[in-house]
C-alpha cells in the first residue's frame, strides 16, 4: 500500500494530512510520497514522507510523479487539504477485496471553521451545489463514475497510462472514465468519509469552480458524447441571466428572472439550516463560476 499526495501552497494543511496518515489502523503502508510544487510545502513534510519536486505545479503531473516513485500494489490518493479517518485505508482494502473493483472511494465531507468556510461547506454538500454526485451528497454503495480521492489498484492506473497531464482539474474524473472504458469498475462506499477543508472566501471559491467548469469543457472535447444534459445547466444559467440583464435595459420586467434566481438560492440557503445569505452567495458563486468556466475558459492547460 502506497499513499501519494499532490501538494501546492499547502504548508499549513499538509502536516495535518500527514498526521492522519500516521494514525491509520492499517499497518502495511510501505511508502508515503508527496509531490510538492513549492518550497514551503516541501519543507512542511518534515521527514514524514518522501518528497519529490513538481516544478510544473500541476496536480496531474504531481500525481504521475508520485505514482512513479511509489511501490505499493494499491495506491491511495490523499489530498493535502484532507484528513483521512483512522480506518480509511483498512476500509478501502476490504472494499477492494469484496467488490473486485479497480478503484474505490467514498464521501467528501466539507468541514469549515470560519463563517465563510461553513457556508461554502453547506453549499457544496447540498443537491443544488453538488448535483447527483454521490461522493458529495451520499447514497447507496455501488458502481459510480467517480469518487472522492480514490484508492486504486496499481495495475488499473498502469493499464490506462496514468493521469492525463493536460488536465489542471478533473484529472481524477478523467482517469476514472478511462478505467471504466477499459472494463474496470469504480466503486463508491459511503462509509469511507474524508473531511475536506473548503475554500475560505468567495473569490477563492470562484477561481476553483471556474477551473472546474473549464475542465468539464475540456473533458467533453476530449471524450465526445460524455456530456450530460444536467451539466449544461450552469452555462445555460449564465447565458439566461446575462440575457435577462441586457433585456432589462429596455424591459424592467426581465429583472424578475434575476430576482427569482436569487430568491430561490436564498430559500435553499434557509433550507440548509446554516447561514442562509452566505450559503446562497456560495451557491450562486459556484453556479456562475462553473458556467462561465465552461463557456469562456480556455482549453489550454
Amino acid at each position: 500500500m502506497s499513499i501519494i499526495i499532490p501538494a501546492l501552497d499547502a504548508a499549513d494543511t499538509l502536516p495535518t494530512a500527514l498526521q492522519s496518515i500516521a494514525r491509520q489502523s492499517y499497518r502495511n503502508i510501505v511508502d508515503v510520497v508527496v509531490a510538492a510544487g513549492d518550497d514551503d510545502t516541501a519543507d512542511a513534510v518534515g521527514g514524514q514522507a518522501t518528497v519529490i519536486r513538481n516544478p510544473s505545479r500541476k496536480t496531474s503531473t504531481a500525481l504521475n510523479l508520485a505514482f512513479a516513485e511509489s511501490i505499493g500494489k494499491v495506491v491511495v490518493r490523499c489530498d493535502a487539504h484532507a484528513q483521512l479517518p483512522p480506518d480509511y485505508v483498512s476500509a478501502a482494502v476490504e472494499t477492494l477485496r469484496r467488490t473486485g473493483a479497480d478503484v474505490v472511494g467514498g464521501m467528501q465531507v466539507p468541514v469549515g471553521h470560519t463563517v465563510w468556510e461553513r457556508a461554502i461547506a453547506s453549499a457544496m454538500s447540498s443537491t443544488l451545489g453538488a448535483g447527483d454526485a454521490r461522493y458529495r451528497t451520499d447514497g447507496e454503495e455501488g458502481p459510480v463514475e467517480t469518487v472522492y480521492l480514490g484508492v486504486f489498484r496499481r495495475e488499473a492506473i498502469e493499464r490506462v497510462g496514468g493521469f492525463d497531464d493536460d488536465f489542471i482539474r478533473n484529472q481524477d474524473y478523467e482517469l476514472n472514465h478511462r478505467i471504466i472504458q477499459s472494463g474496470g469498475i469504480v466503486w463508491f462506499n459511503p462509509a469511507m468519509r474524508v473531511e475536506y477543508k473548503p475554500r475560505s472566501s468567495l473569490a477563492a471559491l470562484a477561481r476553483q469552480y471556474f477551473e472546474y467548469g473549464r475542465a468539464k469543457r475540456q473533458f467533453s472535447a476530449k471524450h465526445p458524447g460524455s456530456l450530460r444534459w444536467r451539466q449544461l445547466a450552469p452555462p445555460i444559467l449564465v447565458v439566461g441571466l446575462g440575457a435577462a440583464l441586457l433585456a432589462s435595459l429596455r424591459w424592467s420586467i426581465a429583472l424578475l428572472v434575476v430576482l427569482l434566481y436569487g430568491g430561490s438560492m436564498l430559500v435553499a440557503g434557509l433550507a440548509s439550516g446554516s447561514d442562509a445569505w452566505r450559503t446562497a452567495l456560495a451557491l450562486m458563486t459556484m453556479h456562475l463560476s462553473w458556467g462561465s468556466g465552461f463557456l469562456f475558459g480556455t482549453l489550454r492547460s
